[in-house]
């Protein structure tokens, strides 16, 4: 049996990843995210983990140098901690739903050729299902999910991996988007629903945290990388 891959936040410090989890570098692009490399975390794998910055500070990013303790960082866990489906509102359409919980961390893979997801149910949303169903299901936060009103929910299929993000468009870095039902477990040692998707801090600066909440553009947050 395969051991769970998890993300341990840890109080006011990195992310402990499980050492099996892929770590690739993606860019975003208009309709898509591409990638650009794989993180090699072997040197840094201890005790079947590797650390992920979450303070925004580190000079050997994606990965911890242990300045969040240097700079005093504020880790403080503030997110509704309340499933999915208790949190969505419901956008209906004809025949398509698109849930929405409203975790933004402004990819933009939901702006499609023909608008953005939700402007599409405003027309024909059969014409336009296809493009509904691509931009809500690439939604890296899992903040939209679409749904059929006869089949059900979309979902990608995808490996357990993690994304780290850059934005050339908006000139910043990006959060970490979490692929895959890797398990994230609070600082207190509390787990957080287990999600297809999810996008988490990396910048420091979120108030939705450990989520993106897409302040690392507000902030021009750009990593450094060692």
């Amino acid at each position: 049996m395969s051991q769970e891959k998890t993300i341990k936040i840890t109080v006011n410090g990195p992310y402990l990843v499980s050492a099996d989890i892929l770590l690739k570098k993606v860019k975003i692009e208009p309709l898509r995210l591409t990638h650009i490399k794989d993180y090699d975390t072997a040197p840094y794998v201890h005790d079947g983990f590797y650390a992920l910055c979450r303070c925004g500070h580190s000079q050997n990013a994606p990965f911890c140098d242990g300045t969040h303790a240097k700079v005093h960082f504020d880790g403080t866990e503030t997110a509704d901690k309340a499933p999915y489906m208790e949190r969505v509102q419901a956008f209906e359409g004809e025949t398509m739903v698109i849930l929405d919980d409203d975790r933004c961390a402004f990819a933009r893979l939901c702006h499609r050729q023909h608008g953005r997801v939700w402007e599409l149910l405003d027309n024909n949303d059969e014409l336009y299902k296809q493009e509904i169903i691509e931009g809500t299901s690439m939604c890296p936060s899992g903040r939209l999910t679409a749904a059929d009103k006869k089949h059900g929910i979309y979902e990608n299929e995808y490996e357990p991996q993690i994304l780290v993000a850059e934005d050339p468009q908006k000139g910043v870095s990006a959060g970490l988007f979490v692929q895959g039902g890797i398990t994230v477990i609070g600082a207190n040692g509390t787990e957080y629903e287990v999600r297809n998707r999810v996008a988490l801090c990396r910048c420091g600066n979120s108030y939705n945290k450990p989520f993106c909440d897409a302040n690392h553009v507000s902030s021009g947050y750009k990593a450094h990388e060692g």
